[in-house]
């Protein structure tokens, strides 16, 4: 079916939000701007670190020339010193949607956050506001006894969020942690057990591949990164090593190496560990949902048939 024969069948059509997701270092840009392209839509990022505009290189922000192909929405849209939560993206997104559903009848959503994925999908429970004294007790104890202390304390109080959680994100683990210290129940049972009606219809599409090659793409692309000039740009943001956004892979090892404590081969070779294991915490998450339909990242000809099925 050529778009053509699509686009007219659109009228009378619900509105879709058509969702790309997978581990990090898939290929989900490519195959993205390609979709939205024969579709004639435009893309949303959900990706939790994107949306910050000091970030490039070590996010894999789409190219300059890649966005000029696509239009695409909360890209580098707020700064590092921003607060900025899956509840905040939730709420923006829902409102552009509005506007955006009005002359559109599709668009894409790509990324491997699941919690921002899920927010716009689903819904996000409201929580409840932290006591300044429970959160400056937590900010204390994480600074006297590190993230492993977090780790070991959410997994005891919340094993649910625990596997599903980046446990090397301080921030996601003192939010559950005082949550559960506020209220006694697991920051898990906030997250909304029943979807908020949409306006529109969601069509979950996964990518993947075997484990081998996966990691070698996550390899390959940490090495690209370092010759696009990662070092660089981590150097630019050493002086804010200290918020959170930047306790994040491909950063955090880098601050490392300029305070000494590593060298510069050891830097990489942890992104790059820590970026595997990080894929393999997104895809634990995204099984979970057995609304994705999953493809292999060289099969795009697959994801436009399914596509093109769905909404028709």
């Amino acid at each position: 079916m050529r778009i053509n024969e699509i686009q007219p069948k659109f009228a009378s059509m619900q509105k879709y939000l058509i969702v790309i997701c997978g581990p990090t270092g898939i290929g989900k840009t490519k195959i993205s701007i390609e979709v939205a392209q024969h579709f004639k839509c435009e893309i949303i990022s959900a990706d939790s670190r994107q949306v910050f505009k000091e970030m490039t290189i070590g996010t894999a922000v789409p190219a300059i020339y890649e966005r000029k192909k696509v239009p695409h929405h909360f890209i580098q849209s707020h700064s590092i010193h921003d607060y900025y939560n899956a509840s905040k993206f939730e709420q923006e997104v829902i409102t552009f949607l509005k506007t955006y559903f009005d002359k559109n009848e599709i668009i894409l959503m790509v990324g491997g956050s699941g919690l921002y994925i899920n927010a716009v999908c689903d819904g996000i429970d409201d929580l409840p506001e932290i006591d300044m004294n429970i959160r400056e007790k937590w900010q204390n104890l994480f600074k006297k006894k590190g993230v492993e202390f977090l780790q070991r304390r959410l997994k005891k109080i919340d094993p649910e969020y625990f596997n599903k959680v980046d446990t090397a994100n301080p921030k996601r683990l003192l939010k559950a942690i005082e949550i559960f210290e506020m209220t006694g129940k697991p920051y898990s049972s906030f997250l909304r057990k029943e979807k908020i009606p949409r306006a529109f219809r969601v069509l979950k599409i996964g990518i993947n591949t075997n484990r081998s090659t996966l990691y070698n793409r996550i390899n390959e692309r940490v090495d690209q990164m370092m010759n696009a000039g990662l070092q660089d740009e981590a150097m630019s943001l050493f002086s804010y090593k200290n918020s959170t956004p930047l306790k994040t892979v491909g950063y955090k090892e880098l601050f490392e190496y300029f305070e000494g404590k590593i060298s510069l081969d050891d830097a990489i070779d942890q992104i790059k560990n820590h970026s595997r294991s990080y894929a393999r915490r997104q895809l634990t998450w995204f099984r979970r949902d057995k609304a994705i339909i999953w493809f292999e990242p060289n099969d795009i000809q697959g994801i436009k048939k399914l596509i093109e099925e769905s909404i028709c």
